[in-house]
């Protein structure tokens, strides 16, 4: 059996706000100095790891009630601004397109003063689970 949320998500502090319209899902995480790199600001694995939540979050939003594993296989990602402890992101996924195999899929990541912190794209290979 699946854990929802996942273990990944849960000892990053990752919190799922929403899945808006089927093709998309909002995350939260607030900052704290567990995060940070020793120049003081966010680690960027880890807003990778909050896109990544997202994306993928995103990607079984969109294939409905079909059950699926998601995984991407590639990540791409923008550090615009820095992030300090105390912040708290939102990050937003949308799917842009979807088919039966693959999905390509953007994040945004903002933080309490909806300042752009990072950007993201992936694509994710999808697979029928047997459960």
């Amino acid at each position: 059996m699946l854990q929802i949320p996942p273990n990944c998500d849960l000892t990053l502090g990752l919190t799922r706000v929403a899945s808006t319209d089927g093709a998309s899902s909002v995350w939260r995480a607030r900052i704290d100095e567990r995060f940070l790199n020793p120049a003081g600001v966010v680690q960027g694995g880890f807003l990778a790891a909050i896109a990544d939540s997202a994306m993928g979050a995103a990607v079984v939003a969109a294939v409905g009630e079909r059950k699926v594993f998601v995984a991407n296989t590639d990540l791409r990602i923008s550090f615009l601004r820095p992030v300090s402890a105390g912040s708290t992101l939102t990050c937003s996924a949308t799917v842009v397109k979807s088919g039966s195999l693959l999905a390509f899929v953007e994040a945004r990541l903002v933080d309490q003063a909806d300042h752009v912190v990072a950007t993201a794209s992936s694509t994710y290979v999808i697979r029928d689970r047997t459960e």
